[in-house]
């Protein structure tokens, strides 16, 4: 299995260079209440129970490190010998879920966190930054060079996304257990994420973007000698920026603006989609939409049409660009006007998608391990700018809607292929649509061997019925989450946005009005 996250990034490469230089809708709930009935939430406590154990055997004991993954019976001999800043942020918040539902102790949930902040705290990191590589042995703590499963050479990167999940992480540690507080604050205080943000990256807004991350010695292929910060020596930065909006990267936006790191006018220079011009004629379809100013930045209020429904799409169609930074951000209730309708209206697509117009019976398309082996992206492709986008089927069965005046549009597919479908995604529409989330996980489990010791595998072809049998600590991570706010009445979120991030960002995402709509609505 090789690195996932590199390979998110690198799909989103063309794109963003380029932005870088030129049925109705269910009511949003909150998180809280999509546990449902009492059967319901004895249900959603056993999925955490499970997804637990999975999170207990990927850890190694000595260093308190995850594994990227593990087999599906959980055997220690099975974990992958690398690791990310991202897995073991996955590991710190799933810890404390864990001592939440009085799964384990406190005693034993504090001892876990310590162990591995001891482990941050001796990981080799970029001095001048304070940011983490992507990749480490989890029995060692070593920087990794050379690729465990063949020996191919490493070049150590440093994430800005993957960095943004391990500091998610440790603010939930410090506002979670006062007794780690300090620890975990010494490790934030030192990770700066404007070394990532580049000024005059949107000049048409007037604003910057952040990139993909840096090298901090010479990589192979494309890279941009530069140091933003002017601290330490020049770094190789990635020839990308994260240009566009709804996708999980914005996790680093909003820290580093929380932090006075990154200033508060580049949550308005990312593209919540591309203008309507034919110098964007290549992406998924032609949006519908207008110009407006927030904070003297100019944004194209831009939104993707799918079956009667407007929405601001993600980059590749897939449920965790979306919804994976909503687990820690109330994101639908600081923006009622723009995330509170599109976070809803992207879960319906989802659910369209999978029920209606591919008539795979099931849903939830988001990054996965691939049945047929190896890692892919999987998504609702309509409602991706990508052109080549995320497909929900092993086929890669794609869309082409044009871009009227610029491109012309290509006959629908007929019909989908052998669709793959990713437990994940349904945790993360908990807060949207409740009931239907239940139902289709109740659903995996009764008509597929799709649950084990750990919890639901990590994804299966709903066609052919075949299964892989691994647990993700992306993954699971995602689901502890998405149940720690389900069973606990948003205790996730609670822990994250504690301070400035309630104070700067709440009134930020309250200024907005996206130009999405459920289908059925007037518009």
């Amino acid at each position: 299995m090789r690195p996932r996250r590199p390979l998110l990034a690198a799909a989103c490469t063309a794109a963003l260079v380029l932005a870088s230089g030129a049925g109705a809708a269910a009511a949003p709930s909150a998180a809280g209440s999509s546990a449902g009935s009492a059967g319901d939430r004895r249900t959603l406590e056993r999925y955490a129970a499970d997804t637990w154990r999975s999170f207990v055997a990927m850890t190694d004991p000595g260093t308190g490190l995850p594994a990227d993954n593990v087999a599906g019976d959980l055997s220690p001999a099975s974990r992958s010998r690398y690791t990310s800043p991202t897995n073991i942020g996955a590991y710190l918040w799933s810890t404390v879920v864990a001592r939440d539902l009085r799964l384990i102790g406190r005693q034993e949930a504090t001892d876990r966190m310590a162990r591995t902040l001891t482990a941050l705290h001796r990981l080799e990191r970029h001095p001048a930054s304070g940011m983490y590589y992507n990749w480490y042995d989890p029995v060692t703590g070593a920087k990794l060079r050379t690729w465990p499963a063949d020996g191919s050479t490493v070049y150590p990167f440093l994430s800005s996304v993957d960095n943004g999940w391990l500091a998610t992480a440790l603010r939930v540690v410090r506002n979670a257990e006062p007794r780690l507080r300090a620890r975990a604050d010494a490790l934030l205080s030192t990770m700066d994420f404007g070394f990532y943000y580049d000024p005059a990256a949107n000049p048409d807004a007037g604003s910057g973007l952040i990139r993909g991350g840096f090298w901090d010695e010479p990589p192979p292929g494309c890279s941009v000698l530069d140091n933003y910060r002017d601290r330490g020596p020049d770094v190789y930065y990635t020839c990308h920026h994260y240009g566009a909006l709804n996708t999980e990267p914005r996790i680093a936006s909003y820290l580093g603006i929380a932090s006075g790191q990154i200033p508060r006018e580049h949550y308005f220079a990312m593209w919540r989609t591309f203008p309507d011009t034919c110098d964007w004629g290549w992406v998924e379809q032609k949006p519908v939409g207008e110009w407006r100013e927030y904070l003297g930045v100019r944004v194209f209020e831009g939104a993707y049409r799918y079956r009667g429904a407007q929405l601001v799409p993600t980059w590749g169609g897939s449920m965790f660009e979306a919804l994976m930074v909503p687990l820690f951000v109330p994101e639908e209730r600081w923006g009622p006007r723009s995330w509170g309708v599109n976070h809803p209206v992207y879960v319906r697509a989802q659910i369209e998608h999978g029920l209606a117009e591919a008539d795979y019976g099931y849903w939830g398309f988001s990054p996965a391990n691939n049945p047929d082996g190896g890692y892919r992206e999987y998504g609702v492709d309509p409602i991706g700018m990508e052109p080549n986008g995320y497909a929900s089927d092993q086929e890669r069965t794609l869309v082409d809607y044009g871009f009227e005046g610029c491109r012309p549009a290509q006959p629908e597919p007929a019909d989908y292929g052998r669709g793959v479908v990713t437990p994940h995604a349904s945790f993360l529409a908990l807060p949207y649509a409740p009931r239907a989330a239940l139902a289709n996980l109740a659903n995996l489990r009764r008509d597929f061997d799709a649950y084990g010791p750990g919890g639901f595998y990590d994804s299966l072809d709903v066609t052919t019925g075949v299964v892989s049998r691994r647990y993700l600590s992306l993954d699971q991570g995602m689901i502890m989450a998405a149940l720690g706010n389900a069973l606990l009445h948003d205790r996730v979120r609670d822990y994250f946005v504690r301070g400035d991030v309630r104070q700067v960002l709440r009134p930020l995402l309250g200024i907005e009005t996206f130009n999405a709509r459920p289908a059925g609505s007037a518009g």
